[in-house]
């Protein structure tokens, strides 16, 4: 006869199996959805801009050589997590992961060819085609920012000044071109891994941050970071959110410099990007749980200081979006409210993976979802906003990452072999679909 206990495990395994059933299914169907209702608009005339629906691209190369590369780096990553975890203290562990999402993003951009990494910047509705104006008047550029928004390219159009400055910089610097930027946003992208480690070692133990690291290193949404700007904001962001969660956890003139530093951080990003002020939401779950709110009254100081020094330039961040927003509504494109809402959460699932909606169902951990629930509720906000009509595959980009944290709770214990195959079966559910996309499209950054 079997035990209570054995019949108590077996009902334990069968519920665990329909979660993982269900999650799955709702991440395909989600997908699903998107893709069908999207192109049942497109039939009707409806100009949503997406033509490959649930995300913005174009058909892809199907299946080609070059498949190969993503196919082999992937294959050498996921074999490689357990030793590099079992082995390297935290700090190379940090450096081991940063290099593994940088080399994962490029594999996966170079399926296009060398061409894959730079075809963002190249596009002529990026920031390039502006930069020169920038780059001949600075000051004059942020003074007449509001007035002229309507003489810039689009991408220029929806956003602050900021990332077209840095790019005047690098230009006054000799670094200029689609090739400098590509491997800034690269290195920008990758370098978030880090500060997501960190920042998750600091809430919920190392123990956790270690299981996360290699499901940050192979995520799908790679597939965005090595092609778009939107990459930098990620990177920009995140360690804003490092650095604030540090200094929550710490007391005194650190905590106060670490706050500091968080909120300049912030502004930069704010110069970036409108839309990441929602990544604020993210450690304040931390602050409200902790009753900390000093640093986060030095940081929100440290980030109106970075907007009120731009102020004195010229440019006011509240009249830009201001104008932002006018510019949105003169192109006049038919993105109806109801399908962009489940449609952003089609394309945020392909840039999550599946193993990531597993994930979501499976965490108890009431420390990580602190992080995990931050990034949730900020997208939630986005979406529900109207603010976020597509493209959130890689405007999301800011909040993706704290997601990818729930994928802590996936991977077994190094120490327990079978735990650790079932763990790289994840990492390769998350590494083939990514391939597959980029297989099926070619995305337009």
């Amino acid at each position: 006869m079997i035990g209570l206990e054995d019949r108590a495990a077996v009902e334990h395994d069968r519920s665990g199996l329909l979660m993982t059933v269900a999650a799955l299914g709702g991440w395909a169907a989600i997908i699903a959805v998107g893709r069908w209702w999207g192109l049942r608009l497109i039939a009707q005339g409806t100009r949503i801009v997406l033509p490959t629906p649930p995300v913005l691209g174009v058909p892809g190369p199907g299946l080609t050589p070059r498949l190969l590369i993503p196919i082999a780096v992937g294959a050498v990553l996921i074999a490689a997590a357990p030793t590099v975890l079992r082995r390297s203290s935290w700090r190379w562990l940090l450096v081991a992961a940063v290099l593994g999402a940088a080399t994962w993003s490029v594999s996966v951009a170079l399926v296009e060819g060398p061409g894959g990494l730079t075809r963002g910047p190249s596009w002529n509705s990026e920031y390039g085609t502006d930069v020169p104006v920038a780059a001949a008047a600075p000051i004059r550029f942020l003074r007449t920012f509001e007035r002229e928004i309507g003489n810039y390219e689009i991408h220029v159009r929806g956003h602050p000044p900021g990332m077209v400055l840095l790019l005047a910089g690098m230009d006054r610097a000799g670094l200029q071109g689609p090739g400098w930027e590509a491997a800034l946003v690269i290195a920008a992208g990758s370098s978030a891994v880090a500060a997501a480690l960190i920042a998750a070692r600091e809430v919920a133990g190392e123990r956790m941050a270690r299981r996360a690291a290699p499901f940050l290193v192979l995520a799908p949404a790679a597939v965005w970071i090595a092609t778009s700007a939107d990459a930098l904001f990620l990177g920009v962001t995140a360690w804003a959110v490092a650095l604030l969660v540090l200094a929550v956890r710490r007391e005194g003139r650190r905590s106060d410099r670490l706050a500091l530093a968080a909120g300049v951080a912030f502004g930069l990003g704010l110069m970036l990007s409108y839309g990441l002020v929602l990544v604020a939401i993210i450690p304040l779950g931390l602050a409200f749980l902790t009753r900390r709110w000093r640093p986060c009254a030095v940081a929100a100081a440290g980030a109106v200081g970075v907007l009120g020094v731009f102020c004195l330039l010229g440019f006011s961040w509240i009249g830009g979006l201001l104008a932002t927003r006018h510019q949105y509504d003169v192109l006049d494109l038919q993105r109806p409210y109801r399908y962009f809402v489940v449609n952003n959460l089609s394309a945020w699932a392909l840039a999550l993976g599946p193993a990531t909606a597993v994930a979501l169902g499976r965490l108890r951990d009431r420390r990580l979802w602190l992080l995990v629930g931050g990034g949730v509720a900020a997208a939630l906000v986005a979406d529900l906003s109207g603010l976020s009509e597509g493209e959130v595959e890689r405007i999301w980009l800011p909040f993706t990452i704290w997601v990818l944290l729930a994928c802590a709770v996936l991977a077994g214990d190094r120490s327990v072999e079978p735990r650790w195959r079932a763990t790289q079966g994840w990492l390769t559910l998350q590494a083939v679909s990514a391939i597959v996309l980029v297989s099926l499209v070619t995305t337009q950054w």
